[in-house]
């Protein structure tokens, strides 16, 4: 399908989407901590367990419990440290072979696209319905659209949490891009991903409940032109060498975190580029 020049505005401005919570990362540091607490235990048990040393040992933890959360933190930090080099190590091989492979990060008229086509900065998204960070990013994302009415958004679904299957992230997909056959697109997309129990029932409830006329959306899924779309796409994901979702390019560079302020921190940067 040919974007048209309506289709290159929203279908609809994203309305005010359900609130979802941006990644605080609380829930992780407080498991960091409770596991960083058990090794230290686990560590010093042998000095701990008996003999004066041992007694020594146990005495100065119990009398200075702030060495635990010390220790904790410190290990919290080196944890965070190394993921940190190695999502850099693995966005710099994602963008060595976006950069040898333009056509990989290509925007397809089939595609859910959105924003001027002549824009100077363009994100795209992979993702799927069933990710939770997918989840909590997207109305980020759509807050991002209306903040920057001039830049592309570019949805590209990418079922993975089926694995092979044809289960309900796959279902979820050819749905929305049913919907964006007949322009229902963002609604339908802002709605799957609030429904956090996403079933072929909740989807085709919200299908419906956006307008989407359901006989022809049942055609459209079950038809060769969404499948093999679905099929390019995975295509693409696996030669970038995407390990999940969502995963954002921002004019061609994949984003080395999935926080929506380092995204939008991009879109200005690729805008004053």
């Amino acid at each position: 399908m040919t974007d048209t020049p309506e289709a290159d505005t929203p279908e609809s401005r994203p309305s005010s989407t359900r609130s979802g919570g941006l990644l605080s990362g609380n829930r992780a540091g407080l498991a960091a901590l409770a596991v960083s607490v058990v090794a230290l235990a686990l560590a010093l048990a042998p000095y701990a367990s008996g003999g004066p040393f041992g007694s020594r040992v146990r005495a100065y933890l119990v009398e200075n419990p702030e060495v635990l959360q010390e220790v904790s933190d410190a290990l919290q930090a080196k944890a965070q440290q190394e993921q940190i080099v190695l999502n850099r190590q693995k966005t710099g091989e994602i963008n060595a072979r976006a950069a040898a492979n333009p056509d990989l990060l290509a925007v397809d008229e089939r595609d859910a696209a959105f924003g001027p086509t002549d824009a100077r900065v363009t994100v795209i998204e992979f993702f799927d319905f069933r990710c939770p960070g997918c989840k909590l990013t997207a109305p980020e994302v759509l807050r991002l659209m209306q903040a920057h009415p001039d830049v592309r958004f570019v949805f590209k679904e990418w079922p993975i949490l089926d694995g092979p299957t044809n289960g309900v992230s796959h279902y979820a997909a050819r749905a929305a891009q049913a919907a964006h056959r007949q322009g229902k697109y963002l609604p339908v997309f802002r709605d799957m991903m609030a429904e956090q129990a996403l079933s072929p029932a909740a989807i085709d409830a919200i299908l419906a409940d956006n307008g989407v006329s359901m006989a022809e959306a049942e055609a459209a899924m079950s038809g060769p032109e969404i499948a093999r779309h679905m099929a390019d796409m995975q295509t693409s994901a696996m030669a970038l060498g995407l390990v999940g979702t969502p995963t954002f390019f921002v004019n061609g560079k994949a984003s080395e975190t999935i926080e929506p302020a380092a995204l939008e921190r991009a879109i200005r940067e690729a805008k004053a580029g």
